[in-house]
Order: C-alpha cells, then sequence, then structure tokens
C-alpha cells in the first residue's frame, strides 16, 4: 500500500509539472508581458505605464534563459509560484489570489456540496428502482426518460427553471446570493434543483446499467433462491457489491466540489470559484486562470488515488501493489 502510494504520488507530481509547463506554453507564448499590460490597462495606455504594470506583476524577467541570473527567469518563476502555493495577485484589480479563493471557495461548497450529495441519494435510488423492475414498462419509461433527461442541454435547464420558477411562480429569485443564514437557503433552492434536474438522468442511467449488470450475478441468484425478497437483494446485495463504480463517480467528484460549477454559478450570479474562472477568462486575469487550472488538476490527481485507497475499503478482494 504505501510503496503503491509513494508511487501514485509520482506519477502524480510528473503530471501536475506536465500541466504546468502547458500553461505556460499556451500563455506565455499565445501572450506577451505587453499584451497582458495592454488587456488590464487599456489599448491607449502610455508606455511608462505598461511598462511599470509589467515590472509591478513580475512579468519583466526573460521567457526562458538569463544568463545573468538563471533563477531569475519567467518559467522558474511560474514554477516557484505554483508549488510553493504563492499565487501572487491577479493581473486585472492587483487583489491578492489567495483572497479570491478564500471569498469564492465557500459559496462554491455551499451550492455544490447540497447538489452532490441530493445528486447521490437520488439518482443511486431511484437507480435501484428502476433496476428492481428491469425488462418492464417501468424499466423502459425510465432509460426512456433518463435518455430525454441526458439530451436537453443543461443550459435549458437553467433558463427554463429561472423562467417558471423565478419569474413566472416567483417562488425564489432568479439570481443572487446572500451568506446570511436565514436567507441563504432561498438563493440556493433554485440552482440545486436545476442542477439536479441536469444531471440525474445521466447518473440514473449509469447506475441502472450498474445494478442490473450486478442483479445477473450468481450471489443474487442464490440470494433469491434462499427466500430475500427484490428489496433486500437489491440495497444489502447489489448496492453493496456495485461500490467499486460508484466509488470512481464519487471520490472523483469530491475534489471538483472546491472549485464550483460554472454554469450554474454563473446564470445565478453566485460569487464562487466558478464565477471566479468565468471572470478570469474574461478579463485575460492569467494569473488567476492559472492558478484554477492548476488547482483543478491538482484536486483531480489527488482524487485518483484517493478512489484506489478506497477501493481497498470497500472490496477486501483488492490489492494495491
Amino acid at each position: 500500500m504505501i510503496a503503491y502510494t509513494v508511487r501514485r504520488l509520482a506519477y502524480g507530481f510528473a503530471t501536475v509539472l506536465g500541466v504546468l509547463t502547458f500553461l505556460f506554453a499556451l500563455f506565455f507564448l499565445y501572450a506577451t508581458p505587453e499584451d497582458m499590460a495592454r488587456r488590464a490597462l487599456g489599448e491607449k495606455a502610455p508606455p511608462q505605464a505598461l511598462e511599470q504594470w509589467i515590472v509591478n506583476h513580475d512579468y519583466h524577467h526573460p521567457l526562458l534563459w538569463n544568463p545573468d541570473n538563471p533563477g531569475q527567469t519567467l518559467i522558474v518563476d511560474h514554477f516557484r509560484r505554483m508549488l510553493t502555493f504563492d499565487f501572487g495577485r491577479s493581473d486585472a484589480d492587483d487583489v491578492l489570489v489567495t483572497r479570491r479563493l478564500r471569498k469564492g471557495v465557500g459559496p462554491s461548497l455551499s451550492l455544490t456540496v447540497p447538489l452532490f450529495v441530493g445528486g447521490l441519494f437520488v439518482s443511486i435510488s431511484l437507480a435501484l428502482f428502476v433496476a428492481t423492475f428491469r425488462e418492464t414498462y417501468i424499466d423502459r419509461a425510465g432509460v426512456a426518460l433518463c435518455v430525454f433527461a441526458m439530451s436537453v442541454s443543461i443550459l435549458l435547464y437553467i433558463i427554463g427553471g429561472q423562467f417558471l420558477i423565478a419569474r413566472v411562480l416567483r417562488w425564489f429569485p432568479i439570481s443572487g446570493f446572500d451568506p446570511s443564514p436565514e436567507v441563504i437557503g432561498r438563493f440556493l433552492v433554485l440552482p440545486v434543483f436545476v442542477g439536479l434536474a441536469a444531471s440525474f438522468g445521466e447518473q440514473v442511467r449509469f447506475y441502472r446499467t450498474v445494478f442490473v449488470e450486478e442483479t445477473n450475478r450468481d450471489y443474487v441468484r442464490t440470494a433469491r433462491a434462499k427466500g430475500c425478497g427484490d428489496g433486500r437483494v437489491m440495497w444489502h446485495h447489489v448496492l453493496r457489491n456495485a461500490m467499486i463504480p460508484i466509488i470512481t463517480r464519487v471520490v472523483l467528484a469530491i475534489p471538483f466540489l472546491f472549485t464550483g460549477s460554472i454554469l450554474l454559478e454563473s446564470f445565478f450570479a453566485i460569487p464562487g470559484l466558478g464565477s471566479i474562472t468565468v471572470d478570469a477568462i474574461h478579463e485575460n486575469d492569467f494569473a488567476t486562470l492559472r492558478v484554477m487550472v492548476f488547482l483543478g488538476s491538482l484536486l483531480f490527481i489527488v482524487g485518483q488515488i484517493a478512489t484506489d485507497i478506497c477501493y481497498t475499503l470497500a472490496d477486501p478482494r483488492v490489492r494495491l501493489e
């Protein structure tokens, strides 16, 4: 276990280095520091202001090689900042990126955590129900509904939910966010409901396939021969033995709870990390955008390692070597 974990950590670190190299090439070869300064200050900014902006953001060093001081280059500074979590200041408004992350993680978690927990409970419950009546009209109707739900764009769910529930029925605000405990739920119900409606089709379809495959195993036929009812077979036997694919989806999804939902946060004006990413793209804020990409890749690698470890907890037959 320890040797496997160390090896996976080494592979993960190499992957992070590859992501950082790709980010550096993508941004600095696409846009020079002068281009970044013009986008931040405007096309009519005087040359002195552009030079001062470049110096203030440490973009005045050579790109790859500095004969006078090899450590003072943009690529070395790029890797040093990311690997030491010294993210610096935003290119758009000079605000510390870490301060912006601290402000955005709370709203993101307040949206993604209930969406994740609710979606997991609803999708697994519906998938077990549909799989119990496999090869019947209930199963076929459930599969057809899932396929239909998967075929609809999430944008239609968002616009339809805002129009029907918020504008016509006036049950909840169309958009906005207030972290006060007494009103925060009023702003989160609609985006959580829309997120559940947009994701349940794909999740129920996946889990239903997993459960139906498990119902064809020998242990299910043995349990039925011993007199176990459908409910006990599905909840106590099938669900337990289908934990490996469930864990794969669940554990890999947990790290991305911290990066927010880009579309939901943007359309519902939730100031989370997803909105920060969209704002960074619109404002050509390279400092913030590279941090969000770096954190996303780092969390994904951590999720993969945690998934492998959870396999051994769910199934004693799994050995990590």
